[in-house]
């Protein structure tokens, strides 16, 4: 079964309770070996990575959610260890008053990524059926009637699933990553934020606010991965406990993400070979 035991391609029967925060009892990849397998594998990732770039035939969107204190930060500096050229990562935080007089993907589309690249969204569109939806944020806005009404939230779960369908048609491959944090964990970590002077920037009031609204998050977060998971653009249910282990877990969905598309560097021609000796012996003074 290896990793697809994180996969979601359905949301039939899908509930977040069957999947556990922590590696369990008899975890796939053992503590002592998780960092070579982290490293080979980031090695590989590296090297698909570049022939994806060179190929430019199809375009990679990583896009991680989870709960604050979940890790997506670690995980885009730990796991994407590539060619800076190739990978753009955006972060979206609440939108300004200039996104918000459009529609709400329409932020999205500039940072999409274009045939070659990989981008990496730190929180996403999703965000628009999660907190949008947990606070009603929808109602405030200042749209038709028609378009803000108690079945809003369902219309954008199949607006989004329309989407990733639109882009995996077009050569995108969206990879999406649910970092599934305990609630005892993420105390912990909200803890070691105010403990430790380096960390306290990262904590505010309002991610102890937004804590409060633990099961109506997680109940955002589960309805929203079984409206949206398909064949073509599944989710992946990371347990975010041990952030040695999510990397692990992570690395191995991307990389495997990366074997499936086998990029593939241009194949020189026969003419263009014969410039490039040319170009050599004119570089190295034998045709000078």
């Amino acid at each position: 079964m290896g990793i697809d035991k994180y996969k979601v391609t359905s949301g039939n029967k899908f509930l977040l309770k069957n999947y556990e925060t922590t590696p369990g009892k008899n975890p796939m990849y053992d503590k002592k070996e998780r960092a070579d397998i982290l490293k080979k594998n980031k090695d590989e990732i590296r090297v698909l990575q570049s022939r994806l770039y060179a190929d430019g035939k199809a375009g990679v969107l990583i896009v991680l959610q989870g709960m604050d204190g979940g890790g997506k930060d670690s995980v885009i500096r730990n796991v994407i260890g590539v060619n800076p050229q190739g990978v753009k990562v955006h972060n979206f935080r609440q939108p300004s008053t200039r996104e918000l007089n459009h529609d709400y993907l329409w932020r999205v589309i500039p940072v999409l990524p274009q045939r070659g690249m990989i981008s990496i969204f730190n929180r996403s569109y999703y965000e628009d059926v999660l907190v949008v939806k947990v606070h009603e944020l929808y109602r405030k806005l200042n749209i038709l009637d028609r378009c803000k009404d108690d079945g809003t939230i369902k219309r954008r779960y199949k607006q989004i699933k329309n989407f990733e369908e639109y882009l995996w048609e077009n050569g995108v491959i969206t990879v999406k990553l649910f970092l599934h944090l305990s609630k005892e964990e993420q105390c912990k970590r909200f803890l070691r934020r105010i403990d430790r002077e380096d960390k306290n920037w990262k904590f505010s009031d309002s991610d102890l606010k937004e804590r409060g609204y633990w099961d109506n998050y997680q109940e955002a977060y589960e309805t929203a991965i079984a409206a949206t998971s398909t064949p073509e653009n599944p989710w992946w249910i990371l347990p975010a406990d041990k952030k040695e282990y999510t990397h692990v877990v992570a690395s191995e969905v991307i990389l495997e993400t990366l074997k499936a598309l086998n990029p593939q560097y241009p194949v020189v021609t026969k003419e263009q070979r014969q410039t490039l000796i040319k170009n050599r012996e004119i570089l190295t003074g034998k045709n000078a």
